[in-house]
């Protein structure tokens, strides 16, 4: 019996992504958003709207997501709230590939991981896995670093939060260039983009593709903003 044709391979999640925006889908400890069926409507919401693909946090939301939305899940696990807390540890990034995550995102910085771990390692775990990884990074330093580790993508997700790395109200785009100009991985634009017009800017500035998130999913924060104004 003549065996059957190998698959095509799968084509790489950053092949659908070039040029295209990310959602991300995620509610705060507390906000009445953080629920997982919620959740997984918001993504159904992004994708119906265009997103190339959702960026969502904790293994059960993954899971959920993935079962429901056509696109690729970039799958996070916040684990705290200080130091590195966005996939601390190798356990929580193949748990996210275990729930159907395409890409594991993690904080690529030069703070210590709480597991003694290096991102080398939970990169290492999560390519074995099955899976690729985006590094959320906050300087050009730690993008290179991460790039070099095995970051398949890498994002200016933490610039601005993290300390060495510049406090602005707008996307880090000054970063953006610097990383697309350093890195031969695709560079995601991630952070405080509030406007299509900075999603554009973004694009222009380098990255592959771009996050937005508070100001597409959060009507907690855009309420507050809202009555801050009218109050002030």
């Amino acid at each position: 019996m003549t065996p059957p044709p190998p698959s095509p391979p799968t084509a790489s999640p950053a092949e659908a992504l070039r040029g295209r925006l990310i959602v991300s889908c995620q509610a705060p400890p507390g906000d009445p958003m953080r629920d997982t069926g919620t959740l997984v409507r918001m993504a159904l919401a992004a994708r119906s709207g265009g997103a190339a693909a959702v960026r969502v946090n904790d293994p059960e939301v993954v899971a959920a997501t993935v079962a429901a939305v056509d696109c690729p899940v970039i799958g996070l696990w916040k684990d705290g709230d200080t130091g590195v807390f966005i996939t601390p540890t190798v356990r929580h990034a193949l748990a996210l590939v275990e729930a159907g995550a395409a890409v594991v995102a993690a904080d690529a910085t030069a703070r210590p991981r709480p597991d003694g771990s290096t991102f080398a390692d939970l990169a290492l775990a999560v390519h074995r896995a099955g899976a690729q990884v985006m590094a959320d990074v906050s300087t050009l330093g730690e993008g290179r670093a991460a790039a070099d580790q095995g970051a398949d993508l890498v994002g200016t997700t933490l610039s601005g939060y993290v300390p060495g790395s510049p406090v602005q109200t707008g996307p880090d785009l000054a970063l953006v260039t610097d990383l697309a100009g350093a890195l031969d991985v695709p560079v995601i634009a991630e952070g405080r983009v509030a406007t299509p017009e900075q999603a554009a800017r973004a694009l222009a500035a380098g990255a592959h593709s771009v996050v937005v998130g508070t100001a597409i999913t959060a009507p907690t924060a855009l309420t507050r903003l809202f009555v801050a104004g009218l109050t002030s």
